[in-house]
């Protein structure tokens, strides 16, 4: 076996087993960073090779914290009977993961969305990291694989 089948093995608990401490850690740091950080290197390196990621100029990582749980609304400050105040029960209807793609979108709007994927939870938060390609850039015009994206084939408007 190859060194990213043991890390795919490592990442499919990763609370348990030589992963849990340095999981934990990593949470903690990552809650006190905001909410869109640019990262140097991924975390799941064979999920990012996986998805089209390549350590080379042009390709950026970011990684995203999300909420976690349901959005419920704000309570109305004139009267209704309960039952029509529209509190409770709204779900939403895009994935938590689409939510930290657009975030990592908005803040660099140059750069396009390749993917995305999970690297932590806790109660409060989920953490993704979003693999994202300069279409501008020569590395990424001549790449074969992901150059697709700069000859006007766009995943979003």
């Amino acid at each position: 076996m190859g060194y990213l089948k043991y890390v795919a093995q490592l990442w499919k608990r990763p609370r348990e087993g030589p992963l849990a401490e340095l999981y934990k850690e990593r949470l903690i740091k990552w809650r006190r960073e905001p909410a869109v950080v640019r990262i140097e290197r991924p975390t799941r390196i064979n999920r990012a090779r996986a998805l089209g990621y390549k350590a080379k100029q042009g390709f950026v990582l970011v990684r995203v914290r999300v909420r976690r749980g349901k959005m419920n609304k704000p309570r109305p400050r004139s009267g209704r009977r309960p039952k029509r105040m529209g509190v409770l029960g709204h779900t939403v209807k895009k994935s938590l993961q689409w939510i930290a793609e657009e975030k990592a979108a908005r803040k660099y709007p140059n750069l396009e969305v390749l993917a995305s994927y999970w690297v932590g939870e806790d109660g409060r938060y989920k953490w993704y990291e979003v693999i994202m390609v300069d279409p501008h850039h020569p590395a990424i015009i001549n790449d074969k694989d992901v150059g697709w994206i700069s000859r006007g084939v766009r995943r979003r408007g």
